[in-house]
């Protein structure tokens, strides 16, 4: 018999201290260069968007790959590219943590819509305020004094 699988990831990476280092003229070029990264990974990309200072990430994982090696390696990997392209020169680096939340098959199509709708959507949610909301509805405790 097959093995098989469905691991939905709905992953948030935010720059280092927050800052708005992602040149929205050249992000489409940063999320090619991630895209790259997960299929070499041997995992689907569903959907990549984001903000001057996070991105969204919504992928499946391969069950041979460990979570916090996929995101450690994708951020260094992203920053070492981003820094040598000069197109990104305010960006110093990911910051150290990040938010992965498991995601029903059920649910996909909605995160998807989100992750798209990310620029209109922070035109009125902080990042702050959105990553509350999200840890809440995953009954994950804030921890406040990650928060400015």
């Amino acid at each position: 018999m097959s093995s098989y699988r469905q691991i939905l990831y709905h992953l948030v990476i935010r720059t280092k201290y927050g800052r708005p280092t992602i040149n929205p003229l050249h992000a489409r070029e940063l999320y090619g260069y991630i895209y790259g990264y997960i299929k070499n990974k041997n995992c689907f990309l569903y959907r990549i968007n984001g903000v001057e200072n996070h991105l969204h990430i919504l992928s499946d994982l391969h069950p041979s790959i460990a979570l916090a090696d996929y995101i450690r390696d994708m951020k260094a990997s992203s920053s070492y590219w981003m820094k040598g392209t000069g197109k990104f020169p305010d960006f110093i680096g990911w910051c150290a943590g990040y938010a992965a939340f498991t995601c029903s098959w059920k649910d996909k199509d909605r995160i998807v819509a989100y992750i798209r709708r990310q620029q209109e959507h922070h035109r009125k949610v902080s990042f702050e305020a959105e990553l509350r909301r999200c840890l809440r509805e995953q009954g994950v405790v804030v921890d406040e004094r990650f928060f400015p």
